[in-house]
C-alpha cells in the first residue's frame, strides 16, 4: 500500500508538465502562422506566413502590443492572443495555470503583501519568456531546485483566494518586479551567486533582480 501511495504522488507531480505553453520567437505551427497571418493583414508586416515565431514576427507582436495597451515583450501569451482574436488555450489549461501559480505564490510569499505575492507569480512568467529557462508555466515551476515551495512540500499546501487573485493578475500582465527573473530574501540567503545579481527593485522580504 505505502508503495502505491508513492507512486500516485509521483504521478501527481508529472501530470502538470502538460500545460498551456506561450508563443515567443522559435516556435513554430499553427497557432504562430495564424498570428502572422492576421497580423500581416492589419499591416504589421511579420515577414512570411511560414509558422515560424522569427524576429520579424515578434517585432510584429511588439507593434501591436504597444497600440493595444499590452505590454510589449513580443511573446504572445492569452491576452496577445485575445486581442488578435484567437484561441488563447482552454479553459481547463487556464485553470491549471492559475492553481499552479498560486500554489507557487502559497508556498513562497503567503505572508507577503498582494504586490508581493503577484511579484512571485510576475517570476515565474518572466522565465516562461526567457530563453534560459522552460517555456511553459510548469516546466519553470517544477526544473529542479527552481523553487523551494517545491522543494519543501509548500507547494501543496492548499492556496488561499489572495494567492488565486495574485495568479490571474500575473497572467493578466501585471509585473511589479519589472522583469526580474530571480528573487530571494537577503535575510536567510547564503548563496553567493544569487546575491551578485542586479537588483531591480524590492518587495516585502524578497528582493528581486535579473
Amino acid at each position: 500500500m505505502k508503495r502505491l501511495t508513492i507512486i500516485i504522488l509521483a504521478i501527481t507531480f508529472v501530470l502538470p508538465l502538460n500545460v498551456y505553453a506561450l508563443s515567443k520567437r522559435g516556435s513554430t505551427g499553427t497557432e504562430v502562422r495564424n498570428i502572422q497571418s492576421r497580423l500581416s493583414a492589419w499591416g504589421y508586416n511579420p515577414g512570411r506566413v511560414d509558422g515560424i515565431y522569427g524576429a520579424k514576427t515578434e517585432a510584429a507582436v511588439k507593434r501591436f502590443q504597444q497600440k493595444h495597451g499590452l505590454t510589449p515583450d513580443g511573446i504572445a501569451g492569452p491576452a496577445t492572443l485575445a486581442k488578435i482574436g484567437l484561441p488563447t488555450g482552454s479553459n481547463s489549461s487556464y485553470n491549471s495555470n492559475v492553481n499552479l501559480l498560486a500554489r507557487v505564490i502559497s508556498g513562497e510569499a503567503r505572508g507577503e503583501s498582494y504586490t508581493g505575492q503577484v511579484a512571485i507569480a510576475a517570476v515565474v512568467l518572466n522565465r516562461v519568456k526567457h530563453s534560459s529557462f522552460p517555456s511553459s508555466i510548469a516546466g519553470v515551476i517544477y526544473q529542479p531546485g527552481a523553487f523551494t515551495a517545491v522543494s519543501d512540500g509548500q507547494i501543496n499546501v492548499p492556496p488561499t483566494q489572495s494567492c488565486y487573485n495574485a495568479a490571474r493578475d500575473a497572467l493578466n500582465g501585471w509585473d511589479p518586479t519589472g522583469g526580474s527573473i530571480y528573487y530571494y530574501n537577503p535575510q536567510t540567503a547564503t548563496n553567493a551567486w544569487i546575491r551578485s545579481r542586479t537588483i531591480i527593485t524590492r518587495i516585502g522580504k524578497h528582493v528581486f533582480c535579473i
